[in-house]
């Protein structure tokens, strides 16, 4: 059985629902017994937000969150949960559901934040996953992650416009400094780049190790976006590799042919192919060409604190 993903508030009665037989449940316990009453595929149940929280998870959290505003359950040990007399009341005045008007006759007084993120209508699921989705439907941090998601698209495209408008010596500069940012180099940060003539199709190397006994080799192609990496080219760099270094890096700011990732593939030397999607989220990932404007905070209850 499939159906829709549902909102936060779609996830309340389901949940009073499993609390019903009066086990004290866990969080862990709850939210698949959950899943299971509203009939989430394995599919929705791997969709995770971009801080690697499962998206149903979430919704239910936030769903608990109100419940425990109108008394509907008690924890009686941290991260516990067990259905109060409120709670069952609550599942028999709104056994089909509860949307924001069902919220006002509760007489509860919800957090701002839960009242404005109420829908008063289940959410449909979007014909792809491209498809937009309702504000609505969404929980604060699913809100909140989206924004930055749009921020970084934003930001993503602009990169790959500064990166292809500057020199190649600074691309393949540029590529030098996300290595080291991310940790290779060893000990001094050591890398360099090439010659630009005589190169044998190595744009940049960097060590690995303390002693610098293991090397990348880097190659660095800035590409216009109608423009791909080939199959030759990546073959090029790999002849170039072999003897030399232990593995290798191939970026570019375009992107790579299937015959490119079909040479890696086969190829006993190690080369990771970047291309500019996965290239523009290292550099914000790593602070490079990038920098961080503001930073938000999102707090919740210490459950120690009160254990």
């Amino acid at each position: 059985m499939t159906t829709e993903m549902p909102n936060w508030e779609g996830f309340m009665i389901p949940t009073l629902r499993v609390l019903s037989d009066g086990v004290v449940r866990t969080r862990r316990e709850l939210c698949p017994r959950v899943a299971d009453i509203v009939g989430l595929s394995d599919d929705d149940r791997k969709i995770t937000l971009s801080s690697g929280q499962k998206l149903y998870e979430n919704r239910i959290g936030w769903g608990l969150s109100f419940l425990a505003n109108v008394g509907a359950f008690e924890r009686p040990a941290r991260g516990h949960y067990t259905i109060t007399d409120a709670g069952r009341q609550v599942l028999a005045q709104f056994p089909d559901g509860v949307a924001e008007q069902d919220i006002k006759a509760l007489g509860a007084d919800p957090s701002s934040a839960i009242r404005e993120y109420a829908s008063t209508a289940p959410r449909k699921r979007p014909e792809s996953a491209d498809a937009p989705v309702q504000e609505s439907s969404k929980t604060p941090v699913e809100q909140v992650e989206a924004g930055i998601d749009r921020i970084n698209a934003d930001v993503s495209s602009e990169l790959l416009s500064r990166l292809r408008d500057k020199e190649p010596e600074f691309f393949e500069r540029a590529v030098i400094d996300l290595l080291l940012a991310m940790g290779y180099g060893g000990a001094n940060g050591r890398g360099l780049v090439t010659q630009l003539s005589h190169d044998g199709g190595i744009d940049g190397v960097v060590d690995q190790d303390i002693l610098g006994l293991s090397r990348v080799y880097v190659q660095a192609k800035r590409y216009a976006a109608t423009n791909s990496v080939q199959a030759p080219e990546v073959r090029g760099f790999l002849g170039a590799v072999h003897g030399q270094a232990n593995s290798g890096v191939f970026i570019t700011t375009s992107r790579f042919s299937q015959g490119a990732h079909d040479v890696v593939r086969t190829s006993p030397t190690r080369i990771v192919l970047i291309d500019g999607d996965e290239l523009t989220k290292l550099m914000i990932r790593f602070k490079v060409g990038t920098q961080v404007r503001k930073t938000h905070e999102i707090v919740e209850i210490d459950e120690d604190f009160f254990a």
